[in-house]
């Protein structure tokens, strides 16, 4: 025979009742959940009272001093009314009932929601106290929970005061349906009005806390859109400088390569070192032609798209550097290491690096010699460019820049986490030295 296992209930699924509910559970739930997180949890926790800040419109009327006490006005007005209940309350269990209804006031300072549930305790307390009062279930009390209630609202959110209230009222009815019928001294009950001046009162600061919200919510919007509106300001003023240099720069090295192509045929018979001078200078005008359109054509027109030329690299070095011998300056190359392939990055910045350091050079020192040296160490690529003082007779005149040059070197540098020291020889010359860290292929894979 064969026994067969029956699933237990416990462990069947459960069904489909079992996962839904309905939505007055859920709205229950919630609401229960609501009640916890604001009068439940934390109820006791220390919360002081903030200084109000003193940048009103009707408090920078006020003369200095007291404008400094101007902060402490709201703490003065809950002492205030704490006292005058605590002074209000006379026969003889005045004492008793004045610290039952001044002791919760005060403690709205320090403990907001505490403060609730201790006037809630308060009144019940009362009850026993004060029947010499007439009207309960808050007797001797009444301005007191009203108080309460207004300073708690005050200091908490919409939905906390909505609890507070729906608890008051539930405290109204019970004790009126429970007590009212047993209670010698009953003379009527002030539930009602308690309900009707709470309601107004909780209304108001509810719509005082919706209408800070809004405030705030604009405020906050306003700064953005401020920050948005000042750095799409600049942008744009960006934009227009790029497009301006962009026309300018262009068609003046447009010019430029022209005159550069022509101008063999306006010589009779020119000396071939003429032609080569004057294809160099087109060459050099092309390109820089070519570069500025890639690096400014872009913010010309939204459908600009980047050229698909690769961007040059250290095996690019030899090319530029015949370039630059071209012009006069005498430079020297030197590699140590093992030649590797780096990351793109690293190439293009310690190409624009060594081209910058040369244009320098060009422009500072004409006619001086300088040295290229390219380090492939472990951790990195080392760069260093140096060159000679320029010659004492010289003929061309250095050419001062706009001291952007070292600034772009460092920039590049940085973004690498490179170092970089640039500055005058002692022999009178200038020396760029530039370390790129490259992490390596076990670093790369850890």
């Amino acid at each position: 025979m064969t026994e067969t296992t029956r699933p237990s209930p416990a462990a069947s699924p459960p069904g489909d009742g079992a996962k839904t509910r309905s939505p007055e559970y859920r709205l229950a739930q919630n609401a229960l959940r609501g009640l916890r997180q604001d009068l439940i949890h934390h109820a006791f926790d220390y919360r002081p009272l903030p200084r109000r800040e003193t940048n009103g419109r009707l408090v920078r009327l006020l003369p200095g001093r007291l404008r400094e006490y101007a902060g402490w006005a709201p703490h003065a007005l809950i002492v205030a009314i704490a006292l005058l209940a605590f002074g209000v309350s006379d026969g003889p269990f005045g004492v008793i009932l004045g610290l039952l209804a001044g002791v919760p006031i005060l403690m709205t300072l320090v403990r907001p929601v505490g403060a609730f549930w201790l006037s809630m305790g308060a009144t019940a307390v009362s009850t026993l106290f004060g029947n010499t009062w007439g009207d309960w279930p808050w007797p001797g009390s009444f301005v007191c929970h009203l108080t309460v209630l207004t300073v708690v609202a005050l200091r908490t959110r919409p939905r906390t005061t909505a609890w507070m209230w729906a608890l008051t009222a539930l405290y109204g009815g019970l004790a009126e349906i429970l007590l009212g019928p047993v209670d010698p001294y009953y003379h009527g009950t002030n539930t009602a009005p308690m309900l009707v001046y709470s309601a107004l009162i909780l209304l108001c600061v509810a719509v005082w806390h919706i209408r800070r919200t809004a405030e705030q919510e604009v405020t906050a919007q306003q700064t953005v859109t401020a920050h948005e509106r000042s750095r799409r300001t600049l942008l744009e003023e960006r934009t227009t400088i790029a497009r301006e240099l962009h026309d300018v720069v262009a068609h003046h090295m447009s010019v430029v390569a022209i005159q550069a192509e022509a101008a063999p045929y306006r010589v009779e018979n020119p000396p071939p070192e003429l032609e080569r001078a004057f294809a160099t200078i087109r060459e050099n005008a092309v390109a820089a032609l070519t570069e500025l359109r890639r690096v400014l054509g872009v913010v010309r027109a939204e459908d600009y798209e980047a050229p698909d030329a690769p961007q040059p690299t250290l095996a690019d070095l030899d090319a530029l550097l015949a370039n630059v011998r071209d012009t006069g300056l005498d430079v020297e190359k030197v590699v140590t290491g093992a030649v590797r392939e780096l990351p793109q990055g690293v190439e293009l910045s310690a190409y624009r690096i060594v081209q910058e350091a040369l244009s320098n050079s060009l422009r500072h020192a004409p006619g001086a010699s300088a040295r290229v040296e390219i380090g492939y160490v472990l951790g990195g690529l080392g760069l260093r460019v140096v060159n000679d003082p320029a010659p004492a007779p010289n003929l061309v005149k250095p050419s001062p820049g706009a001291g952007h040059g070292v600034t772009g070197m460092r920039e590049r540098v940085g973004m690498l986490n490179g170092e970089m020291t640039a500055g005058p020889t002692d022999d009178g010359g200038y020396e760029v030295a530039v370390f790129l860290p490259v992490a390596s292929a076990n670093e790369g894979e850890a």
